[in-house]
């Protein structure tokens, strides 16, 4: 598990009432890294957040790891 995947999913961890349900996954493409997030139906709003700022969020601090890693991420939430 990268580094990216385990900030993600620490952070949905701690964010939802259903830790357990959360899936993180990994895709590596050949420029950017693909991290998909996966949480139960009614957590889906928490991680959202008001007008996306928390997933915002989310991706800024993504993003700042991936950078450190010389790479490039994307935080895709699935539904």
């Amino acid at each position: 598990m990268s580094k990216m995947q385990e900030l993600v999913e620490y952070i949905a961890k701690a964010l939802v009432d259903h830790p357990d349900k959360v899936e993180v996954r990994e895709i590596e493409g050949e420029k950017t890294t693909v991290i998909e997030l996966k949480v139960a139906p009614e957590d889906l709003g928490k991680v959202i957040g008001r007008q996306g700022r928390t997933a915002r969020a989310i991706r800024t601090l993504l993003a700042a790891v991936a950078r450190k890693e010389n790479k490039r991420a994307v935080l895709e939430i699935l539904e």
